[in-house]
């Protein structure tokens, strides 16, 4: 645990590497920081400032407030970059973001991980604005290792502040955070001498970050090895062999359903019992490691996003929960900026996308229409459409209005037997032709919206059969489907780039021709 220090406590870089590595595999990165004369006393360095220099080292230990290498996560190569916060406070100074940035490109031009573990009080006052101007390049060098396909996980330990925090303390593709830590922009001091008193108490609290999306989990340190691990190896797994499915997990091909029970699939899908994303996730997928939120501060529980694995291939899931819009909570702007969050991630991790729909519809209310639910649904579309990684969409169950076509571009689509996507609920669309919702299965009936009128139309790829209903044999179902997207996912992930985007290009641009 950590070592205990005012009211806080903050643990010493350390115990920090004791915890998050191998024994006995850290090795240094750090020679004489960028040229610097000792402890990072650089041009116009004032005596006084220098002796505050000799200090820190003496009582810390540390000859900066960073410390940079690699070592092994459960045997996983990887580097770090951690914060020493007994040396000046982890404050970032010309010297400590030299040795970031180095760090960051010797990460990049190694292919490895870079694990960064902040903490501290943000850019060294006593060096002003060269320290400050320091940070740009620490967050371009960790832009340049993003952009190479390498994962970037942050631990915002105990506290992180100011512009540590606005730099590459908030560029993770995944953030973890210390429980109880402080971690906010403007720090105690400095709320003090601005604002002239603190924020309320709890605001800039690790778990209060993880409740608004600005973080997806706060782990303890002696957690930390292992959920790194967990991350990293389906962050880092790129596509893989697929086994072959066994016979009795093999997804059959569902013939054509008579026009007239149009209505009876949809019943279907609004059961209760009916099996959604998590009893997807619970008995298919052979790994999942869940994120949080979109980072914008407005997390949905409408929308689920993580790291799974389907039959060998690792991937990036967004999904839309039916449990927890049928619990009240609406499918809004904010489950559509997490879907975009899953597919940047997909882009800059150079992983397969899976996206889920199963949704009565997107949230309709004045909040919605201020949030720009339209505009995100858009952007949905145009970022499917345009990512170049494999992609494989699920019609898991209900697919109503703008929301659930945000999640369909896909090179490969899987629709469950009664799954079914229509431009609204069918009572709305009857409200509109009829002006009554009484006719909605009258209406549904001429739709074209079940899942056999979509194969027809090449809208879906395959039908998965539910042998009567899924909600009756739910895990069975949820077996088949699975071994369906994890099929899909390797073969897409063994085509060519270019004449896979071809391929999908020209069979969006040929949908609804027909």
């Amino acid at each position: 645990m950590a070592r205990t220090t005012e009211a806080r406590g903050w643990a010493p870089v350390g115990e920090l590497l004791a915890g998050l590595l191998d024994p006995g595999t850290f090795v240094p990165w750090d020679g004489p920081p960028g040229g610097e004369p000792p402890h990072g006393a650089g041009p116009g360095c004032t005596p006084e400032y220098a002796a505050e220099l000799e200090r820190a080292h003496r009582t810390s230990g540390a000859d900066e407030a960073v410390v940079c290498g690699e070592g092994r996560v459960r045997g996983l190569r990887v580097a770090v970059a951690a914060s020493e916060f007994s040396f000046l406070g982890g404050s970032i100074g010309a010297a400590a973001a030299e040795r970031l940035t180095r760090a960051a490109e010797r990460a990049t031009a190694e292919g490895l991980p870079l694990i960064a573990a902040p903490a501290s009080g943000g850019t060294r006052m006593q060096e002003g604005t060269r320290a400050f101007l320091a940070m740009a390049k620490v967050s371009a060098a960790i832009a340049e290792h993003k952009s190479a396909g390498l994962p970037y996980l942050v631990y915002l330990r105990h506290p992180t502040t100011g512009g540590v925090l606005a730099s590459w303390g908030s560029q993770g593709h995944v953030t973890l955070a210390e429980p109880r830590a402080l971690i906010g922009f403007l720090g105690p001091r400095a709320q003090d001498a601005i604002l002239g008193h603190r924020l309320p108490e709890g605001v800039q609290s690790a778990e209060n970050l993880y409740r608004h999306g600005l973080v997806d989990a706060v782990v303890p340190p002696e957690d930390l090895r292992e959920e790194v691990h967990r991350l990293l190896t389906l962050m880092s797994a790129g596509g893989g062999a697929v086994p072959a499915p066994l016979a009795d997990e093999v997804d059959e091909q569902a013939g054509p359903t008579p026009e007239g029970e149009a209505w009876d699939s949809v019943a279907r899908t609004r059961r209760a019992g009916r099996p959604g994303l998590a009893d997807l996730l619970r008995h298919a997928a052979e790994e999942v490691v869940f994120l949080h939120g979109t980072g914008d501060g407005r997390a949905d529980p409408a929308m689920t996003a993580a790291f799974a694995r389907f039959g060998g291939t690792a991937c990036v899931l967004v999904g839309q929960d039916r449990a927890a819009q049928n619990g009240g909570s609406a499918l809004g702007a904010g489950a559509l900026r997490t879907a975009r969050r899953g597919i940047r991630l997909a882009a800059e991790l150079r992983l397969p996308l899976v996206t889920v729909i199963d949704t009565p519809g997107a949230a309709l209310s004045a909040q919605a229409e201020e949030e720009g639910i339209a505009g995100e649904i858009a952007r949905c579309l145009a970022d499917l459409a345009t990512l170049p990684r494999p992609t494989v969409s699920v019609l898991l169950g209900q697919g109503a209005g703008g929301a659930a076509l945000a999640l369909l571009p896909a090179d490969r689509v899987l629709a469950a037997r009664h799954a079914w996507l229509s431009p609204l609920p069918f009572e709305g669309a009857s409200g509109i032709v009829h002006r009554t919702p009484d006719r909605a299965a009258e209406v549904a009936a001429g739709m074209g919206a079940r899942s056999a009128d979509l194969l027809r139309a090449g809208a879906v790829d395959r039908i998965v059969d539910e042998r009567g209903d899924a909600a009756d044999e739910p895990g069975a179902f949820c077996r088949r489907m699975g071994a369906a997207i994890g099929r899909e996912l390797g073969t897409t992930s063994a085509e060519d780039d270019g004449a896979r985007l071809a391929r999908r290009r020209a069979r969006f641009r040929n949908l609804g021709t027909a």
